[in-house]
């Protein structure tokens, strides 16, 4: 889960994250074009994306197809969710625990 966090952490990979959840698998060079940094640097971001295992690649020849994986996400989304849970349980336990003392 560290990878999927540290990739979420950059605006450009979410940027990527959000083309592939909209319109589905697209080209690399398709999901680099909106961006205003180098087709090089956009598939440094892709890498860690893939190291993260949120997209999967797809290679036809000397095309590369890009789609996502959404597991990743659902992991990171159950652990934010049980941290919240947990932490407002907390929260209302102490609240208790000050009203009443």
């Amino acid at each position: 889960m560290d990878e999927t966090l540290v990739a979420l952490a950059d605006p450009t990979r979410r940027a990527i994250l959000a083309r592939l959840a909209a319109e589905g698998e697209a080209r690399v060079t398709d999901v680099a074009r909106p961006f205003a940094i180098s087709l090089n640097s956009v598939s440094k971001h892709i890498r860690m994306l893939e190291r993260a295992a949120l997209v999967r690649r797809r290679v036809e020849g000397r095309t590369h197809y890009l789609t996502l994986n959404p597991a990743p996400l659902d992991a990171a989304a159950e652990w934010i969710d049980a941290q919240r849970r947990l932490w407002s349980w907390r929260l209302g336990e102490l609240e208790k625990a000050l009203d009443h003392g």
